[in-house]
């Protein structure tokens, strides 16, 4: 089975996440897998020396050894146990996802294009860019309503981490995407980019 591995990174609430079910939805489950970055986060207090921490839009934050391994696996045809993260409490679960090979693998994730290994074992990289306003009322939105943060709680990560580590990290990986998309709240827009980005997966069907 010849395996593609397409990578879809953005700022924290850019839609990249919207982008990545959409194009799961017009794929199927028989023809892709999503692999999230968010599910490899050390956690809080179980990193290795110089890893993990509070903040985690830090690249410090993510088990990229172990995110690359697990993608390489799943290139190469083999199923993976992969981990699953648990937001409320800051720490992996305990149990792990068995996760399939699939023909299309969808890696989505706010860090993945500044990480060169990463990026090495990518055939497609896509960066949906967002303002920042809008990108910060979607996370309040969802931080409230699906993790039981508090407004101000939310606003202060923002300030204090995500938006740094945003223009420090996330908006210059950039320059490392073939396709650049800008995201507006109406799942409409994507119609045209997914059409662009299915030409690219499957070339043979144009």
């Amino acid at each position: 089975m010849t395996v593609k591995v397409v990578g879809i990174s953005g700022g924290s609430c850019s839609g990249k996440s919207t982008l990545t079910q959409l194009l799961f939805e017009a794929l199927g489950p028989d023809q892709c897998v999503i692999l999230p970055q968010d599910d490899y986060f050390f956690g809080l207090g179980d990193a290795p020396q110089g890893k993990g921490g509070p903040n985690f839009d830090h690249p410090n934050a993510v088990d990229f050894d172990k995110l690359c391994t697990q993608l390489t696996q799943l290139r190469a045809g083999q199923a993976i146990d992969r981990p699953l993260y648990d937001f409320p409490t800051h720490m992996p679960k305990t149990e792990t996802r068995r996760t399939e090979p699939r023909p299309v693998i969808l890696l989505d994730g706010i860090l993945i294009l500044q990480h060169a290994p990463l990026r090495d074992l990518m055939d497609l990289s896509i960066f949906v860019e967002c303002d920042s306003e809008t990108r910060f009322a979607r996370r309040l939105e969802r931080d409230i309503r699906e993790r039981g943060r508090s407004a101000q709680s939310v606003e202060d990560q923002f300030v204090n981490q995500v938006g740094p580590m945003h223009d420090l990290h996330v908006e210059p990986s950039k320059i490392h995407a073939d396709i650049v998309i800008n995201s507006q709240q109406s799942e409409l827009h994507y119609k045209q980019p997914i059409r662009r980005i299915m030409a690219e997966i499957f070339p043979q069907n144009q």
